[in-house]
């Protein structure tokens, strides 16, 4: 048997497993030979009448991503005896920028749930309204200062013992401070009707012996008094909505009146690492490699706001994909390896039989080009096909998965910005290529720069271990001091806040 007909074979029977026939394609019966002469003939109309889509990934609507895949029955359930899979000619690969913009459209593609989470909760979520304030803040005229609260011109007279403090002393506070007199008052303490103004205490010149208070700088009205009202009025706005739940508004909700907020929840990622030949645990050895994706992905896919489940390592077996699609609940199923025609690739095999609709189907970028981004049903999860290799797979991750839990989360997605490159850095002759780099800064008045780091080889890790972000870099390369695109890693300073990045 040659390598041809072995992977033919081993196609067929992915197809057996997750279709549920075991017939080889030369006894299949005469319905399904007129199934699939049909489903040809369609595909011939589709790519006669529209050649522009052709060019953008194979799209037969007005927006990329929106084509159909050949054994898709919209609508309804897919077909119980789907005719046999032949590897069909590959859709061309979209480029890297319009992937991009394609699973962002994916995540924004449906209304978004809105859930009410107590506050110590909500933290990493985005707000699904805008968060508007309950009452005035502050919601009373409150002093800024340790000092004493006095009325009209001084010097003035105070009572001994007798403070406001913050919290207490209420009934002192609701009296009316009579003119020329002075009472001690504490950060925070609500100031008596008819205060002038706050003295602070290390301004201040207390003679005890008669009573009087006096100070040495001219006092102006309203000085260090936070008047009510100074920070919000009830009901006015004090973040939009999608903005993300960092710590400092989770202050700001509490101290505005809230006990718990309208969120959007994170979307829910299932992954599935596929591989015969992975080890969880131990040393590689007789041809089998450790699992560096599974214990990756999960905090990496975690810092992008998402709840995860797994990994689950179903090795290269198709029936178990197959069931691990059909049953899973999560917004976004996350595949490593198995996204290209080799003899054990079940990926694409299961989603024709799934009735999937394939979205992104390869990509022109260095390192990744085989990732995927498929819809199992109309309503239904999305699934993203990683490249085995691990920087390929970090590649899909921030090509199709970030901008669409971006949209899924109801944020926006990531824009790469530019930096300039301290040093040449060679490009795929036709792709985009992504490559590690780390931000240096500027020295004797220099700008400040990213460098390219070496080890970024699609099966390697090490440069992406030491980077804080990848740049984007054209077909043909770029030349030292020039600027490129730059998207940031999770990790890196400038990134959107999620909860302690990997917790």
């Amino acid at each position: 048997m040659t390598g041809d007909d072995a992977e033919e074979l081993a196609v067929e029977q992915a197809l057996a497993l997750v279709g549920g026939r075991n017939q080889a394609r030369g006894r299949a019966d005469d319905q399904a030979r007129d199934r699939a002469n049909d489903q040809a003939r369609h595909r011939a109309d589709d790519r006669t009448g529209d050649q522009a889509a052709d060019r953008t990934g194979g799209q037969t609507g007005s927006q990329a991503g929106d084509q159909m895949p050949h054994n898709q029955n919209p609508g309804g359930p897919a077909d119980p005896h789907p005719a046999p899979y032949t590897t069909p000619s590959p859709a061309p690969a979209l480029p890297w920028d319009r992937a991009r913009a394609v699973a962002a459209r994916a995540g924004r593609g449906g209304p978004l749930a809105v859930v009410r989470l107590p506050l110590d909760r909500s933290l990493g979520h985005v707000l699904a309204e805008p968060l508007a304030a309950l009452t005035d803040l502050p919601s009373f005229d409150t002093s800024a200062m340790d000092g004493w609260a006095v009325a009209g011109p001084g010097p003035w007279t105070y009572e001994e013992g007798v403070s406001l403090l913050a919290g207490v002393g209420e009934s002192l506070a609701a009296d009316r401070l009579p003119d020329g007199t002075a009472v001690r008052i504490a950060t925070g303490a609500r100031t008596p009707a008819d205060t002038t103004a706050v003295i602070r205490s290390e301004h201040a010149h207390v003679d005890e012996a008669r009573g009087l208070l006096s100070t040495r700088r001219p006092v102006v009205t309203g000085q260090d008094i936070r008047p009510r009202g100074q920070e919000c009025r009830s009901g006015d706005e004090l973040v939009p909505a999608g903005t993300v739940v960092t710590p400092a508004v989770l202050g700001l909700a509490a101290a505005a009146g809230y006990d718990a907020l309208p969120a959007v929840p994170r979307p829910r990622v299932d992954v599935l690492v596929l591989g015969d030949e992975l080890l969880a645990a131990g040393l590689p050895h007789d041809g089998l490699i450790r699992d560096a994706l599974g214990p990756m992905l999960g905090p990496w896919l975690r810092a992008l706001g998402a709840e995860v489940s797994g990994p689950r390592r179903l090795g290269d077996d198709a029936e178990a994909l197959r069931e691990a699609l059909t049953s899973s609940d999560a917004d976004l199923i996350v595949t490593t390896g198995g996204t290209a025609s080799g003899p054990v690739d079940h990926v694409h095999p299961v989603l024709a039989a799934l009735g999937a609709e394939l979205l992104v189907d390869g990509v022109t970028v260095r390192p990744g080009h085989p990732m995927l981004l498929a819809r199992l049903a109309p309503d239904g999860p999305h699934l993203v096909g990683l490249p085995g290799n691990p920087l390929a797979a970090v590649s899909g991750l921030l090509t199709l998965a970030e901008p669409l839990l971006a949209g899924l989360a109801g944020r926006p997605a990531q824009d790469a910005y530019r930096a300039l490159v301290h040093a040449d850095v060679s490009g795929h002759p036709h792709d985009t290529r992504l490559v590690p780099v780390v931000h240096r800064a500027g020295r004797a008045g220099g700008r400040d720069h990213v460098a390219p780091l070496r080890y970024n080889g699609p099966a390697m890790l090490r440069g992406i271990a030491g980077a804080d972000g990848l740049a984007v870099v054209p077909a043909g390369g770029v030349r030292s001091g020039t600027e490129v695109e730059i998207l940031d890693l999770p990790w890196a300073p400038a990134t959107p806040w999620t909860e302690g990045c990997f917790t």
